[in-house]
C-alpha cells in the first residue's frame, strides 16, 4: 500500500520569448489503492505532472512524495504506461515484458513465470510468443500494461493511455484496467481527456486550471464496484460527468474570455 503526497508543485519552462509556467501550486494526495484521474483542458499540465511523478522532470518548486520518500528520479516503486506503446519491435511480446525485469535479482526462469503470469493476467497468454508487427493497438496497449506491473511497482502512473485507440478497445481496456486494479490493489494516477473514461475507472476526478496548472475541483465517484459497462447509462453517472464537465467549461470559458480581452 502506497501513498502519494504532492505539495506546492510548480513547474517553469524557460523560452525565448520568457518563461512559461506550466504547473502553479499543485497540491494533491493519493490514499493507498486509490484510482485518482486527472482532467482539464489541453496544456495545463496534466502531462507534465505526471512527468515528474515518474521522475522523467525535476519540479522547479515545491515537493512529490512517496511513502515518505522525496521522488528525484525514476525508480522501480512505479510503474508508467503512455499513450505510445514503446516496445521493442524485435522482442516478442513475453520478451518486452520480460525486459522489465533484466536488473531484477532472480533466475531466467523465475522472471519468465513472472511474464507469462501478468501476459495471463491482461489476456495475452496465447500472443506470448507474438511480435509487435502481430498485434493490434489494444494487444500492444495490454503489452505495455503487463510490463509495467511485473516487477510490482507501488504506483502507476498512466497517461492518455488509450487515447489512441477506437472506441470499443478503449472501452474494454477501461474494463481490464479496472479488473488488473482490483487484483493487484494498486495507487493509480491516471491523466486522460476523456471525461466519461475518468468517471468511469476513478474513485476520484480531479480537474485541473488552465496553464498554469493546479487541482481546480475534486469530485468523489461514489459508484459501486466492479464497475460494468451499464454504469454509464445511468442517472448517477450522467449526474457526476456533468459536474466534472460543467468545471472544465467554467475554464474553458475563462480562457476565451482572456483571449478575447487580450
Amino acid at each position: 500500500m502506497s501513498e502519494l503526497v504532492v505539495t506546492g508543485l510548480t513547474k517553469v519552462f524557460p523560452t525565448r520569448r520568457g518563461d512559461v509556467t506550466a504547473l502553479a501550486g499543485v497540491d494533491l494526495a493519493l490514499a493507498p489503492n486509490e484510482f485518482v484521474s486527472v482532467v482539464g483542458a489541453s496544456g495545463c499540465g496534466k502531462s507534465t505532472l505526471l512527468s515528474i511523478l515518474a521522475g522523467l522532470q525535476a519540479p522547479s518548486g515545491g515537493t512529490a512524495v512517496l511513502d515518505g520518500a522525496p521522488i528525484t528520479g525514476p525508480g522501480r516503486d512505479r510503474g508508467v504506461v503512455f499513450q505510445t506503446y514503446t516496445m521493442f519491435p524485435w522482442l516478442t511480446a513475453l520478451g518486452n515484458v520480460e525486459f522489465a525485469l533484466v536488473d531484477e535479482p532472480g533466475s531466467k526462469a523465475d522472471k519468465r513465470v513472472r511474464a507469462l503470469e501478468q501476459l495471463e493476467l491482461v489476456g495475452l497468454k496465447d500472443f506470448a510468443r507474438a511480435y509487435p508487427a502481430e498485434l493490434s493497438g489494444g494487444m500492444k496497449q495490454r503489452v505495455a500494461l503487463a510490463r509495467a506491473l511485473v516487477y510490482r511497482p507501488k504506483v502507476l502512473l498512466m497517461d492518455e493511455p488509450f487515447g489512441a485507440l477506437d472506441a470499443l478497445t478503449r472501452r474494454l481496456m477501461q474494463e481490464l484496467l479496472t479488473r488488473v486494479w482490483e487484483e493487484h490493489r494498486l495507487t493509480v494516477l491516471f491523466i486522460t481527456h476523456d471525461v466519461e473514461e475518468a468517471v468511469y475507472v476513478s474513485d476520484r476526478v480531479l480537474v485541473m486550471t488552465n496553464r498554469p496548472g493546479r487541482i481546480k475541483a475534486e469530485i468523489v465517484v461514489d459508484l459501486p464496484r466492479p464497475r460494468l459497462p451499464e454504469l454509464t447509462e445511468t442517472a448517477a453517472f450522467h449526474a457526476l460527468e456533468s459536474q466534472v464537465l460543467g468545471v472544465i467549461r467554467s475554464e474553458a470559458v475563462a480562457m476565451m474570455n482572456t483571449s478575447e480581452a487580450g
